[in-house]
């Protein structure tokens, strides 16, 4: 495929907005038969998955993919050639590689797994410029808010989980790699450090735009007011999590400036933007949205989903086509108010919980994303899901891999989960390990990894 540069992104984002609905759904309709072809000629296992679909053919004709078995079939699923599992996998024990590209091409990124299937995701150029132009011409929903930025110095500093190849603390670090003289305009602070050094870090670098996932922000909020944390943000961007009303609320009172959030995911990039109205408008000339139920049946407008498919059509490397997707959302073509055309969805609320501990008196917080990132590092563990019943009191549950003996990947895991948060002041919590193994919710199907569930 002929590569899309950054400026060729940017310029068929802008024409979008200029081209009649039937001019959109043709745009789409070419992207997408071109993309199934490209898969179908370039990758084995689409190959096959669509063995039985000639040229004309319908969406609803494409069978569905998913997470695990696209995993288990990743060197056939990829269209690169010059890459593999392995060398991916073994590229990624050097955390120092995160940001870097693979055999000088690819960046790699791995979802946070909220079924407990963690993915890797390959992103070429192309497939990042896409992703940057969509971020830079939709990510703002009044222009107003851009422009402050702009004034303000367009410094910005993100609060992301560090230590891994998560998509936001990569995609920032692949910025300062390939553009060091930009270190003053962004930057990231972990959100595995204590809130103390975060508020050290935002305070020494005083951004415009705040981002960061709604559990860890939640968290400043309390910093902000009482005046140790000292920034003055012209607007907050936050991703990765559910952002409820009230949370939104908390935090425009606490910083004094506008709250954002996108609908996004690594294997799709930003699905939606919000616009004035705080309805996610779908990028819907690059994916394509599907809510279904269980049996990937389509739903009606109106009704929450039990799932999504998404199709990129972007990414040629490794296409996501009708890709299985578990949150529920709600669709929507009724016209917006913004008059952004676009269908936009209502979505379903958070997942993971924070967990409180208390300590001396004292009451400490850990987001669930700082927890999630430091266990996930414990290698032998497929699936972990950690439950707080109270007085600081933790039961962990894990799937081991194949020929992983469980109690040595409990005792290793206590060990570093121990010290992560004793450098959060909590000593007193006790972690035991549990016969059960991590479950889904039983009527949602949804995956917690963290559990807040005091007795």
């Amino acid at each position: 495929m002929k590569p899309i540069s950054l400026m060729k992104a940017i310029w068929l984002c802008y024409r979008n907005k200029k081209m009649s609905d039937s001019e959109k759904t043709g745009i789409r309709a070419e992207r997408l038969n071109r993309l199934v072809a490209y898969a179908k000629q370039n990758s084995p296992y689409y190959c096959e998955h669509y063995h039985n679909i000639g040229e004309n053919f319908n969406l609803s004709d494409l069978p569905p993919t998913n997470k695990v078995d696209l995993m288990a079939h990743f060197d056939e699923w990829v269209t690169a050639k010059d890459i593999t599992l392995n060398e991916i996998e073994t590229f990624m024990m050097d955390l120092d590689n995160i940001g870097r590209k693979i055999k000088g091409k690819y960046l790699v990124f791995t979802t946070s797994g909220s079924t407990g299937n963690p993915l890797v995701a390959l992103c070429d150029q192309s497939t990042n410029n896409v992703m940057a132009a969509i971020n830079m011409m939709r990510s703002f929903a009044r222009k107003a808010d851009f422009m402050s930025f702009l004034k303000g110095g367009g410094k910005t500093m993100g609060v992301f989980a560090t230590g891994g190849f998560y998509l936001g603390n990569s995609s920032v670090r692949a910025r300062l790699l390939s553009m060091p003289w930009k270190k003053r305009q962004f930057g990231v602070t972990s959100a595995l450090y204590p809130i103390a050094r975060i508020v050290d870090d935002l305070n020494d670098f005083k951004p415009t735009m705040l981002g960061g996932y709604p559990t860890i922000l939640e968290l400043l909020i309390d910093e902000q007011k009482s005046g140790r944390l000292q920034i003055a943000p012209v607007i907050i961007m936050t991703g990765g999590e559910y952002l409820s009303d009230q949370l939104r609320d908390s935090l425009e009172t606490a910083f004094g400036c506008p709250v954002q959030t996108t609908y996004s995911c690594t294997e799709g990039g930003t699905i939606a933007c919000e616009c004035p109205e705080k309805h996610f408008h779908i990028n819907d000339d690059w994916l394509i949205v599907e809510p279904v139920d269980h049996q990937n049946q389509p739903v009606p407008d109106g009704v929450q989903s039990d799932k999504i498919l998404i199709t990129n059509l972007y990414n040629y490397t490794q296409p996501f086509i009708r890709y299985e997707v578990t949150d529920r959302v709600v669709m929507h073509h009724e016209p917006c108010p913004c008059n952004n055309p676009s269908p936009w969805l209502t979505l379903e609320g958070r997942t993971d919980d924070i967990l409180t501990f208390y300590e001396d008196g004292k009451i400490i917080k850990i987001p669930p994303l700082a927890i999630y990132a430091t266990l996930k590092e414990i290698h032998g563990i497929i699936r972990f899901q950690l439950i707080a019943h109270g007085e600081n009191q933790l039961e962990l549950r894990i799937t081991p891999g194949s020929g992983d003996e469980p109690q040595s990947l409990f005792e290793a895991a206590q060990k570093k989960l121990s010290a992560f948060l004793a450098s959060h002041g909590v000593t007193t919590a006790h972690i035991s390990f549990s016969d059960l193994t991590p479950m889904q919710h039983p009527q949602s199907g949804k995956f917690k990894h963290i559990i807040n569930k005091p007795e």
